[in-house]
């Protein structure tokens, strides 16, 4: 997951965007509200492919809020980023330059940070020592190592890695080893068992027809490094669960694709009109975004297909905090972006249940928001 856009950086509370009855001004849909969940300030990933980690770490938060702890704490998604990064380029190296290295990642890195490295608050450490997140720079010269060590068919000098750090120390500065938060002092291992969270306590579901159903399988998109896997089920269970955490109190991570043209940020909405775009008259277009239309039946079948043919990527992290329904019935899921604020929902949208069907990659949710009869199925207790 890896999109990035720069947007405004201000900040707006949960509570005043969950003010908002339609997507955009002058739009006629109109949403009822079904669940709204706690959540964090929206943040600005900046021009960055660290989605995964915002949105990652936003869910993390939001589990703190739902469990009455810790209202004003904002964890730094930097961290995480600074402790995957010379993984990355060991798991490159390894694997003689044959695999992915960049920005993007996944929910497996936020857990496997919160288990072996734990946690920071963002006031301990931001990871940024320029005016915006942007790691082009950064990455260019991680690259030109890695690439270098990885093509070497020779005995490699492992002081490769103090270069990596090097850069990375540079850029971000490095992670700090022991810190004071709230007048205790804190490693981020001891900090992360404060909060309470367990990487155990979550899972990874997804649903495609080439793996069997209620088994795990590796995830084959480029971000997944590591190579993690992620628990597969029917795409009616995998919408089921979706809704179930929502209305039962769980947020939800959520890796999506977001190159569909039926996907709009600027005007707060994601859809998947039943009519293509280059069928649509002009007016049609137009008003795509203004109100509700019908959209595809969305099939396992469907899902597959997008997904074999690359229509369907891993490319961006987003964290699901509400359910709402617009005047015909129909459901949305409500949205935190890490794009700033600066669109109608104040970083916010709605994503349809038929854009949710067809265009999830996967999503990290509690296993206590799963329903027990497919949890059982799954060997999950």
């Amino acid at each position: 997951m890896k999109n990035w856009i720069v947007c405004a950086a201000l900040l707006c509370s949960t509570a005043a965007l969950a003010q908002n009855a339609t997507n955009k001004e002058g739009s006629r849909y109109q949403f009822t509200t079904l669940k709204n969940l706690d959540a964090a300030d929206v943040q600005n990933q900046g021009r960055t492919g660290t989605c995964w980690s915002f949105s990652g770490l936003s869910f993390f938060e939001s589990e703190l809020l739902r469990n009455g702890k810790y209202k004003d704490l904002n964890l730094s998604e930097m961290f995480v980023v600074r402790k995957m990064y010379p993984l990355k380029a060991t798991n490159y190296v390894r694997m003689h330059g044959k695999a992915n290295f960049g920005e993007g990642g996944g929910f497996p890195d936020d857990l496997l940070c919160l288990r072996e490295y734990g946690l920071v608050p963002q006031s301990v450490y931001d990871g940024n020592k320029g005016a915006s997140y942007n790691h082009a720079e950064m990455v260019s010269l991680l690259e030109g190592i890695v690439k270098t060590v990885g093509a070497n068919e020779k005995t490699i000098n492992p002081n490769w890695t103090k270069a990596v750090d090097g850069v990375l120390n540079a850029y971000m500065g490095d992670a700090p080893e022991k810190f004071e938060y709230n007048g205790k002092t804190y490693t981020s291992q001891s900090f992360a068992k404060e909060l309470g969270l367990n990487a155990d306590d979550y899972v990874i579901l997804t649903s495609f027809t080439h793996h069997p159903y209620y088994k795990p399988f590796v995830l084959e998109v480029p971000d997944n490094w590591n190579w993690e896997t992620a628990y597969n089920v029917p795409l009616a269970d995998f919408s089921n669960i979706a809704e179930n955490a929502v209305m039962n109190g769980y947020t939800i991570a959520w890796a999506a694709d977001v190159s569909e043209k039926g996907f709009n940020f600027n005007s707060g909405l994601a859809i998947v009109p039943e009519k293509e775009m280059e069928d649509m008259t002009p007016e049609e277009r137009k008003n795509l975004f203004m109100e509700p239309i019908k959209e595809k039946t969305i099939t396992p079948e469907l899902r597959q297909l997008a997904f074999d043919n690359f229509e369907t990527q891993d490319d961006h992290g987003m964290h699901i905090v509400g359910l709402v329904k617009d005047q015909n019935g129909n459901k949305y899921f409500r949205v935190k972006n890490s794009w700033g604020t600066n669109n109608p929902g104040n970083g916010y949208f709605y994503a349809s249940a038929p854009y949710f069907a067809y265009k999830t990659t996967s999503i990290m949710v509690n296993k206590k928001a799963i329903p027990s009869n497919i949890a059982k199925k799954l060997g999950i207790k």
